[in-house]
């Protein structure tokens, strides 16, 4: 029993039972739905562990009912707590905790969408993964959801909400956009230039995946995985792969952790480049972007050189990794990676001594810490908003335990701190892919991987180019894939743009939005 189990079981009594160590770092506890606010208000302000997401599961087959888990953090330590909640079969509702962790907003209205459990007392039950087409009572994410039905579509609209008064208007965006981009609605209140209220709706490109995993066999999920996202394809598969391997208890040789790392690093270099030329071409300043998407194409060579995909697909499979680097091709990293270095800090120099660029970024998007941490934003957009807070650090896995490395924090949280962000951790991941290459040892890169343990759970988790991502895998009586949770970054971050945009001007807003870095594929997943 975990000391933050007995504190839990000394508080609430019999209303906290079935503690079970699950695979891997992850403990999980059962509390009655009556004490769960209470619970939930525990850990946070005595425990002092952080709420990262909120899963359903549909265990009525096997007697379970609905079953809700929120999943914890230890603060120091390299540990997880899932508190268990049964929603019911017949009532299917649970009692809503976002008037203590706002975070959970979007993640009860997904169970709300998904399972049909309403989430009692939550301040705003409109829908947000089923859009108002969908028709009522259809809950893709039951077991008795077939997979593969047309479901039939109806008419319907969305209440937006609006903001009255003399000389306010709104500017509806999308959620078809100029260029290739993907699906999403954006509606602006303003009075004038200046935005009052931003209103976001997103899930047009909804694909089903968690849907599609149930049965899968371990290589069919990943292969999955690394369609979530197509530009954090690695960082998917790795979080995925960890949660294979602990269900599995299959111990990934050291080479193969070795090389994960230098390809989650290869994944973090060409996605920030590629974020601070997209801030930089918005900004009007043609030359530093197009200097900037050449670094970017670079660095993709070299994944494709290293790998043969650009995107670094297909490397990571349960037990480590599809195949080793080709002869010589770690001193070409090392050559290569030495020169690109070289090539953007001339190019940041250039940047950041343009006034025109300047005016632009600095205090622009404002998200202030209290914002971040509220909402439970991750990565460069929580860091640069002064919540120091890095899976790889306080975390680790792989070999990033082994390893040293600075967490950049600014404090600003305007998009100059996001880019500044962005741009040393630029320099760490150049300094870690040196580290671990001129470091690493000849061994095996693939263990084969035993089956997966029946009725059991699993979490793992990375710190992707856009924060942490997480993924949750449970089995069935036979050792089949029954849930797949994922807990994407974009997911996280994406409300935090309604709240950034707040005293700025229209036109500042697609600078805002490329400085957070928002993918609408892995929110929608």
């Amino acid at each position: 029993m975990t000391p933050e189990i007995e504190r839990l079981k000394q508080q609430f009594g019999k209303s906290v039972y079935g503690e079970r160590a699950e695979t891997g770092r992850l403990t999980s506890v059962s509390v009655a739905p009556e004490v769960l606010p209470a619970a939930a208000e525990f850990m946070a302000r005595v425990l002092e562990m952080r709420f990262l997401f909120l899963a359903g599961f549909d265990e009525r087959k096997s007697g379970g009912g609905f079953r809700l888990r929120y999943a914890f953090a230890h603060p120091r330590e390299d540990r997880f707590l899932a508190l268990a909640v049964q929603a019911g079969e017949t009532e299917a509702s649970f009692p809503s905790v976002v008037s203590l962790y706002p975070q959970a907003n979007w993640q009860e209205r997904e169970i709300q969408d998904l399972f049909g459990l309403k989430p009692s007392g939550h301040p705003d039950p409109r829908r947000l993964v089923l859009h108002e087409d969908w028709p009522a009572g259809q809950y893709p994410l039951r077991k008795d959801f077939p997979n593969g039905v047309k479901v039939p579509r109806r008419q319907g609209d969305y209440p937006f909400e609006r903001v009255e008064g003399a000389g306010v208007f709104e500017i509806p965006v999308g959620p078809v956009h100029a260029g290739v981009i993907e699906p999403g609605h954006f509606r602006f209140s303003s009075a004038g230039e200046s935005i009052l209220k931003l209103e976001i709706r997103l899930f047009y490109t909804h694909k089903g995946i968690e849907k599609l995993g149930e049965g899968k066999s371990p290589r069919e999920i990943l292969c999955l995985a690394e369609r979530v996202s197509g530009d954090n394809s690695v960082s998917h598969a790795a979080a995925c792969a960890q949660a294979l391997e602990a269900l599995s208890g299959t111990t990934v040789p050291e080479r193969a952790l070795r090389l994960r790392v230098i390809l989650l690093e290869l994944e973090r270099l060409y996605n920030h480049v590629a974020d601070i030329s997209g801030v930089v071409l918005d900004v009007a300043f043609s030359f530093g972007a197009a200097q900037l998407a050449a670094v970017k194409e670079r660095l993709l060579r070299l994944n494709e050189r290293l790998t043969g995909q650009r995107l670094l697909r297909s490397m990571i499979v349960p037990g480590g990794v599809h195949k080793d680097f080709a002869a010589g091709a770690l001193d070409h990293l090392l050559r290569e990676t030495e020169a690109i270095k070289k090539d953007f800090e001339q190019i940041v120099h250039i940047i950041w001594n343009s006034s025109s660029f300047l005016d632009r970024v600095e205090e622009t998007g404002i998200i202030r810490r209290e914002i971040a941490e509220a909402l439970g934003g991750t990565g460069p957009a929580a860091r640069a908003s002064g919540v120091d807070r890095d899976l790889r650090r306080d975390h680790p896995y792989g070999v990033y335990s082994q390893l040293f490395f600075m967490v950049p924090v600014f404090a600003e949280g305007d998009v100059e701190s996001r880019l500044k962000v962005r741009i040393q951790e630029i320099y760490e991941s150049f300094k870690l892919i040196h580290e671990v290459a001129a470091g690493l040892a000849p061994g095996p890169c693939l263990a084969v991987p035993r089956p997966l343990a029946p009725m059991a759970h699993a979490l793992g988790g990375v710190e992707s180019p856009r924060g942490e991502c997480f993924h949750w895998l449970s089995t069935d009586r036979e050792g089949k894939i029954s849930r797949w949770k994922i807990q994407s970054p974009s997911f996280a971050n994406w409300p935090l743009i309604e709240y950034a945009v707040l005293e700025n001007i229209v036109p500042d807003f697609p600078v805002i939005n490329k400085s957070l870095n928002l993918s609408y594929s892995g929110n929608d997943r």
